[in-house]
């Protein structure tokens, strides 16, 4: 197993740049030297979104206090390439009573013909402190019109003000009547990315939500995207396990709520499954799996929607857990390159018959990292459709991939020596320092302005 650190230098910036609490960087004046530098960031970062470059190489590193000048001379690099990067932008920000909407082309390699609508509006007055929280609201199986339209009647009527929302139309109905479908996957990053760069919402206050169609689909992006949302609420669905591991909604808030005489397709059941996993991690692991899974009582599929936004807007998100669960599943054939602070370089997996299980556990200066094969059986299988209800889970140790771990202040003292072992073996010790290209990597990966790491140890289980 071979451990890659990165050492210390120096990189003076004259003028200083300022991060408020909710991590985003402010435009100052800048020195020659420094604008050349944020030049050289802004490139790759415009190349990165046409596609062109996958890596940011440097060999500048920084003193440790210069680390947030620098990460908001990162993020305003960021900020200046995707402003000037062409594409179709969010429209205006507006009062969602106004149904102002917008439209994005969904690239054709992912689905074809594919032209998603959306809504995109404010609900309340003045903008909170740290900027709105952000709501993604996925519609039910109907035909998509009326869908989208009541989705905007319902959404303006939830007790979650101030917010904004995020209401998209499906662009295709039949096979591509999925939220979770990788056209899909492209527009939920777009968005996350646009509205990040806006610097009006809130990055540790976003909620994925739906109902029906949009339950199974709100659920399976909870898990999918969980590093990125500080709660779910899915309704009126109920998805088998395998689609939606609990392990990955660890540090968020996760509401379900289903009709218990709601039968079609088992939801009923299926919920029933995820409420008894979730009490179960829940159990071995108090405090780390909010949630609120509830069967109402003599409902179908019909049910009361209005209180879970009430109920998700308590939570925020902690962008650096130091305990983090992540079974890295395929959804419609892609897969995450990262979660949290975790970034995958290489699966330990060959094909989807497996996945990539990670377990990271961070207690003072020591980090665990478990990299486990995660295979599944199913125990229960519904006989008229073939539906794998429910499953056994087999694990053991990965012999090969490589991950990197990045590292902040937040989750470990980088002026003191890290201890790193991994499935039980001491495979580090010694001080991880920051280096510019970190803070520019994590930022491309994951174009979220409190993710911006400014240390790195890279890991290759194979060696």
């Amino acid at each position: 197993m071979k451990i890659s650190a990165y050492s210390l230098g120096v990189l003076g910036l004259l003028f200083a740049f300022i991060l408020p609490s909710n991590c985003m960087a402010q435009d100052v004046p800048l020195k020659k030297q420094d604008l050349k530098t944020k030049a050289k960031i802004t490139a790759f970062f415009s190349d990165y979104l046409s596609g062109k470059e996958d890596s940011f190489e440097s060999k500048t590193t920084i003193k440790p206090s210069d680390t947030k000048k620098m990460q908001a001379l990162v993020w305003a690099a960021w900020k200046e390439a995707n402003n000037n990067f062409r594409e179709e932008k969010l429209i205006n920000l507006e009062k969602l009573e106004l149904a102002k909407s917008g439209k994005w082309t969904l690239p054709k390699t992912l689905e074809p013909n594919a032209i998603m609508p959306y809504y995109w509006g404010i609900k309340g007055d003045a903008m909170p402190e740290g900027g709105y929280p952000l709501y993604l609201y996925t519609h039910g199986s109907g035909h998509k019109d009326s869908e989208w339209q009541t989705g905007l009647s319902i959404c303006q009527r939830f007790d979650d003000a101030p917010s904004v929302y995020f209401i998209p139309q499906i662009p295709n109905m039949g096979d591509y009547y999925r939220w979770w479908q990788k056209a899909k996957q492209f527009a939920w990053e777009k968005m996350l990315r646009l509205a990040f760069v806006s610097g009006k919402i809130n990055p540790n206050k976003v909620y994925f939500f739906g109902i029906s169609e949009g339950g199974y689909g709100s659920q399976r992006l909870a898990s999918f995207y969980a590093d990125y949302l500080a709660g779910a609420g899915p309704m009126a669905g109920g998805e088998p396990l395998k689609n939606a591991p609990v392990e990955n909604c660890r540090n968020i808030a996760f509401s379900l709520r289903t009709g218990a005489k709601d039968v079609g397709f088992y939801r009923n059941k299926l919920t029933q499954y995820t409420k008894d996993e979730f009490d179960r991690l829940q159990k071995l692991n108090p405090g780390s799996f909010i949630h609120k899974i509830e069967l109402i009582p003599g409902m179908g599929h019909g049910i009361d929607y209005r209180p879970t936004t009430p109920w998700l807007k308590e939570y925020t998100r902690n962008p650096y857990p130091k305990f983090v669960s992540w079974e890295n599943f395929e959804m419609d054939g892609l897969y995450r390159d990262g979660f949290y602070n975790l970034v995958v370089k290489e699966r330990s997996n060959n094909d989807d018959t497996s996945r990539t299980y990670y377990e990271m556990n961070i207690q003072d200066n020591s980090i665990t990292l478990k990299v486990d094969l995660v295979t599944y059986k199913a125990t229960e299988i519904d006989p008229q459709w073939g539906i794998q209800l429910k499953f056994d889970k087999t694990y053991q140790p990965a012999t090969k991939g490589k991950v990197i771990i990045y590292l902040c202040d937040e989750l470990v003292n980088l002026d003191k020596e890290i201890t790193l072992t991994v499935n039980g073996k001491e495979v580090f010790k010694g001080k991880v320092k920051p280096e510019l290209k970190h803070i520019v990597n994590s930022c491309a990966t994951f174009f979220d302005p409190a993710r911006l790491y400014p240390a790195a140890i890279e890991i290759d289980l194979a060696q």
